[in-house]
């Protein structure tokens, strides 16, 4: 096999819930080794969620494959010892513990770089350090709100989104950060700090709204599944009850779809619809139109004509669907990964590369790695016994 980019990487993560191990799981595609320090007995509260993946937890079977897994109570002595052992190996130390509990911990960025000059540590929190709001506690759906994510979504109610898109966007920067301080420490030589805030992130994602609304300018309106300043761009009902997704991004477009789709070739010069601007601000006379249009056709013939077209259309898949969507089929985008209760599929990692394979490596359960780790550092079975008789691991 070919040598991945982060082969002979060692991260230690101090990690829960996804942000963290969203974060680790696509360095560990890459090649790293990932240690995930857990609490004995309970772990990343993430393993409770929910049973549905066999009886493990969907976020954790998602966000941790390809790691090892090692139980270490933190609040005891001889665990920050070894804790410091396994740093003195590290590359990189990821953690997004409650606020201050790193620090408290003594695994802030300022006390480690003296004893660890190259190691990188990423801290992953709700809201940064410093400023009023350092210290709140901070879920994916609260930063959505704080964001301003819940003010732009939804139609007359607001709605969350059907993921955990704050935690998401903190784990792809803190993901890219990490790799970003990588490349830095090849020409530097030395470790450095990466801080990554939940409420930055989204906030990074909802720049086009804000702009949008600069100086007090009204907001972009809730819409629900249609855009927002964009027409007719969203979601349309067809004849055989179904529901297909529609996108005209220019007046070119516009042209054809009333001339080749609707068969209305006149609605194209209609001095309601003939500018975007004109059709946002008719947008229920044009639904109306549209819907009316499209009663008379099954899904296959509205695709087929879109498609002639080249209006850009979508199915409205549910989880089913995707599953079985036919183009991660054909490019064979699904791998079978190993847990405890047996084989799952998983998605290969989105960004293809012609020189590396990804690691699609098992999702440890709780404590599994432990004895091999601690072997590792030079401890023995008795002591290795003993420090599980007191609870250590």
């Amino acid at each position: 096999m070919n040598m991945r980019p982060l082969d002979g990487i060692t991260v230690v993560s101090l990690e829960h819930a996804i942000a963290a191990p969203f974060c680790t799981r696509q360095l560990a595609d890459l090649g790293a080794r990932v240690i995930k320090v857990e609490r004995p007995g309970v772990g990343d509260f993430a393993r409770g969620y929910d049973q549905r993946v066999n009886g493990l937890a969907s976020h954790f079977v998602w966000t941790n494959r390809s790691k090892e897994s090692l139980t270490l109570d933190l609040k005891q002595d001889i665990a920050g010892d070894i804790l410091g052992q396994l740093l003195e190996q590290a590359d990189v130390l990821v953690q997004n513990l409650a606020p201050g509990a790193a620090a408290r911990l003594g695994l802030s960025f300022e006390a480690l770089r003296e004893r660890f000059p190259r190691l990188i540590v990423c801290d992953i929190s709700g809201y940064g350090a410093g400023g009023p709001y350092e210290q709140k506690k901070a879920y994916d759906l609260l930063i959505q709100s704080e964001g301003g994510f819940l003010s732009v979504t939804g139609d007359e109610q607001m709605a969350k989104a059907g993921n955990s898109i704050a935690d998401i966007a903190a784990g792809m920067y803190a993901y890219t950060g990490v790799l970003s301080a990588l490349l830095l420490r090849e020409k530097t030589g030395a470790g450095s700090h990466v801080e990554v805030s939940m409420l930055e992130s989204l906030v990074e994602w909802m720049n086009y709204p804000l702009y949008y609304a600069y100086e007090g300018a009204p907001p972009p309106p809730r819409t629900g599944a249609a855009h927002a300043t964009i027409y007719p761009y969203g979601p349309f009902p067809v004849g055989d009850g179904s529901t297909l997704m529609l996108g005209l991004q220019n007046e070119r477009e516009w042209r054809l779809f009333c001339e080749r789709v609707l068969l209305q070739p006149e609605l194209a010069d209609d001095k309601r619809f003939d500018s975007n601007a004109r059709r946002v601000e008719n947008r229920e006379a044009l639904r109306t139109l549209i819907v009316d249009a499209f009663t008379t056709l099954d899904f296959a013939t509205a695709i087929a004509r879109l498609d002639a077209a080249t209006i850009a259309n979508a199915r409205v898949n549910d989880m089913q669907g995707v599953w079985q969507h036919p183009q991660l089929q054909a490019r064979d985008r699904w791998r079978q990964i190993e847990t405890a209760v047996g084989n799952v599929p998983s998605l290969l990692p989105p960004a293809n590369s012609s020189a590396f394979s990804p690691r699609m490596d098992p999702v440890p359960d709780l404590g599994e790695h432990s004895r091999r780790i601690l072997a590792g550092l030079g401890l023995s079975s008795e002591k290795i016994q003993e420090l599980r008789a007191c609870g250590v691991i």
